[in-house]
């Protein structure tokens, strides 16, 4: 059986809600995801941080938990630091979407059955992904990816065949003050967060 890792790549968070500290937002974020992460079966999880945000990690991670310092927040940093910790599959998800579904996360993974990269998009067709997951070692027509900024039409044209890539369904990140109003309170997870923006009234 394929040993498999979901890393969750807690690089920089550039908003925050009014009124929130962005350290305090940040933080929720990262331990909303890291607590999902804890309930994922038949895989590995782990961490990925720059050495500046280590204490991020350490705020947030189970004792469990690995954490990899890399020197800069991109996945294909986190797929250089697993290259050779004996993982065969390898999915990196950004640290802002606490409210992800574990089945999403699933999902990323499950192409790599039959295809080397898949990816995630933020939903909306905003600029960005969710995640990416890739087969190790990872093709040589990797482009370099920001998740921040890179679109599944960008790893679609360094492929070299349509079918290396696979698109799984999408999943919004908090980037913005118009990503707190999908947010549903009804859905199970996210305490940190919905804590911190209950505080705030933010959150009916």
């Amino acid at each position: 059986m394929a040993r498999r890792v979901v890393v969750a790549l807690l690089g920089p968070v550039t908003w925050s809600p009014p009124g929130i500290d962005p350290v305090d937002w940040r933080t929720a974020l990262a331990e909303d995801v890291v607590d999902l992460f804890a309930t994922l079966n038949e895989v590995e999880t782990a961490v990925a941080v720059t050495p500046a945000d280590r204490w991020l990690a350490d705020a947030v991670v189970w004792p469990d938990t690995a954490v990899h310092e890399v020197p800069e927040a991109t996945p294909n940093a986190v797929f250089t630091a697993l290259a050779e910790t004996g993982h065969d599959q390898v999915a990196v998800v950004a640290g802002d979407a606490p409210d992800v579904p574990g089945l999403t996360i699933g999902k990323l993974l499950r192409p790599l059955t039959t295809r080397p990269v898949a990816v995630a998009p933020v939903e909306g067709g905003e600029p960005g992904l969710l995640g990416v997951a890739a087969r190790l070692p990872v093709p040589a027509w990797l482009p370099a990816l920001d998740l921040d900024t890179a679109r599944p039409a960008d790893l679609r044209a360094a492929a070299p065949r349509p079918g290396d890539l696979a698109v799984t369904p999408a999943w919004r990140r908090l980037r913005g003050p118009a990503d707190l109003a999908f947010l549903d309170p009804a859905v199970e997870g996210w305490e940190t967060t919905r804590a911190l923006l209950s505080g705030t009234g933010r959150l009916r």
